[in-house]
């Protein structure tokens, strides 16, 4: 369990606000913080890995205090067991990918460096230089090397934006593959909702330095009903049966939507179907699209 209760002081674009908020997160769980840039998430996992201290408060992780400002605690950076993935990879360049990896671990274990390359397919590259590799790849190593300081969190500030969207989709499935095979708790700093849906098991709203809405995806992002004559095609993120009908969630762009489903669109949709969406009334109709398979450059 992280409890983190916590208030900081923050200036931003609209002026000086406070980062003031009381939350939970349950061990082995993938937690998002969603909001708008400037709103406190980043800072929010700054202040996990000891990196900013708070006016006051206290975090408390597996029931160990790493800071408390009433009993004077805060647990230096280098001591908290924090795996902290960024935007910009911050591989060493001179180092080749094994080598990256190797300087991560206090103590070296070339064979589990070599599991987890295997694990993450980039066996065949790990005597390479970053500078060779494609931004997906390099990011790759970058989880990775969070991964292998077995860390008690893994802290992910937008480590996909740099990313093309196939890249995204893909390295997303990265992310959820280490999460679970390390058992790993994890808080992950996202715009995207689309992205927020498909990783998170709980997702914290943050505006202007407190959270407005917290919960599972369906219980943040599907709280509206729309009516509106539209078509649109986008993905199938997650389908569930209610009562007697099926709802699925797809995804275009940036948005999220919900349609009903009959019992004869079940044996030809499946979860990651490209689909067309069109409605002339309530009752939107969703139809299965063809599309091209491609080989992503990971």
């Amino acid at each position: 369990m992280i409890r983190l209760d916590v208030k900081k002081n923050l200036a931003g674009s609209g002026g000086p606000f406070t980062l003031s908020l009381d939350l939970c997160i349950e061990q082995g769980t993938l937690q998002t913080l969603y909001g708008r840039s400037g709103s406190g998430k980043t800072t929010l996992l700054r202040i996990l890995a000891g990196l900013v201290t708070p006016e006051s408060g206290c975090v408390e992780v597996n029931g160990a205090t790493w800071f408390d400002s009433t009993r004077g605690i805060n647990l230096p950076a280098r001591k908290r067991r924090i795996g902290f993935v960024f935007q910009d990879y911050s591989l060493f360049p001179t180092m080749t990918i094994r080598e990256n990896l190797l300087f991560a671990q206090d103590i070296r274990n070339t064979r589990k460096v070599g599991e987890l390359l295997d694990l993450i397919d980039l066996g065949a590259l790990a005597d390479r230089y970053p500078s060779t590799l494609s931004g997906g790849q390099q990011q790759r190593v970058a989880l990775a090397r969070a991964v292998l300081r077995e860390p008690e969190i893994l802290l992910l500030d937008e480590p996909l934006s740099a990313l093309d969207q196939k890249t995204r989709v893909l390295l997303q499935d990265e992310i959820l593959r280490l999460h679970k095979a390390f058992n790993l708790t994890t808080i992950l700093v996202s715009h995207d909702k689309l992205e927020v849906f498909k990783l998170s098991d709980r997702v914290a709203v943050l505006e202007t330095g407190k959270i407005i809405r917290s919960g599972n995806t369906l219980e943040v992002f599907m709280n509206r009903n729309t009516s509106n004559k539209f078509s649109f095609a986008g993905t199938i993120l997650s389908i569930r049966k209610a009562d007697c009908i099926y709802l699925a969630v797809i995804g275009s762009g940036n948005e999220l939507f919900e349609a009903v489903l009959t019992e004869n669109d079940m044996e030809t949709l499946r979860i990651g179907d490209e689909v067309l969406v069109a409605s002339k009334a309530f009752n939107p109709v969703v139809i299965r699209l063809t599309h091209t398979a491609y080989d992503a450059d990971l």
